[in-house]
């Protein structure tokens, strides 16, 4: 009976386990000492320029960002995005955010997505979350996007027809072209590819996998990809922020 009682306990313990994985679990070491080393990862250039631009002033109101936020307030932001911005009752991504804050606040006009400058900023705020938990906001006006982003996540598109499921569900942890493919949390962004050789946000990585399977991707500015976001870190809730990432 002991042991009968011994092994249902360790079968529902072992089931319990988190399975899922960062993409820099699935990274050669020399690439995670890369993004582990402050004075190796070439995301932290970005985080240094971003400092200087929250403490530079801009627009019309000749304000800062540090002169509305304290040294430090933004530890956990970044974990908790995308939300509901106030004054629009849609949900924004950091970027979106930060945008917000410079056209209403600072009466600025806003940056261009995948403008340096912007993802400076996003990358300075996103790091003073390293370390935190991915704690999406349990807002119940987020479940429609929700529930659109997990749609899209399963929908077979494009001439190769296929899903973001497929690859990264069904086929996680197989090689594509020599690289392992990764279960799509997105922990790291901002973050380096060396692909790309700078720094990028999570929009321009779904952009890229629309064009890689052959499929039409929306416009910049569309919804689908923030609801694909939220429904991305509610996949990762509880696992480690890590910007600024560093991937092949």
């Amino acid at each position: 009976m002991l042991l009968v009682v011994f092994a249902t306990t360790f079968a529902l313990a072992q089931g319990a386990v988190d399975k899922r994985r960062s993409g820099y679990q699935d990274m050669g070491e020399a690439l995670q000492k890369m993004q582990d080393d402050d004075t190796a990862n070439p995301g932290m250039l970005f985080v240094q320029l971003g400092e200087q631009l929250w403490a530079k002033p801009a627009g019309a109101a000749n304000k800062s960002c540090a002169d509305c936020h304290a040294a430090g307030s933004m530890k956990g932001v970044a974990a908790r995005y995308p939300a509901i911005a106030k004054a629009t009752d849609q949900p924004v991504d950091l970027e979106g955010r930060i945008n917000l804050c410079r056209t209403v606040h600072q009466q600025a006009e806003p940056f261009a997505l995948e403008n340096r400058e912007l993802l400076s900023l996003e990358a300075y705020v996103a790091h003073q979350s390293r370390g935190q938990p991915i704690a999406p906001p349990d807002d119940p006006r987020l479940g429609p996007f929700r529930a659109q982003g997990a749609e899209i996540y399963r929908r077979r598109q494009g001439q190769l027809n296929l899903s973001c499921a497929i690859c990264h569900d069904d086929n996680a942890g197989k090689k594509l072209a020599g690289v392992t493919i990764p279960q799509a949390h997105p922990t790291g962004y901002p973050l380096y590819r060396l692909e790309w050789q700078a720094l990028g946000s999570l929009k321009r990585r779904l952009r890229n996998c629309l064009i890689g399977i052959r499929a039409e991707a929306y416009p910049s500015d569309a919804v689908e990809y923030v609801a694909l976001e939220i429904y991305l870190m509610d996949r990762a809730r509880g696992m480690v922020f890590e910007s600024p990432g560093v991937r092949p």
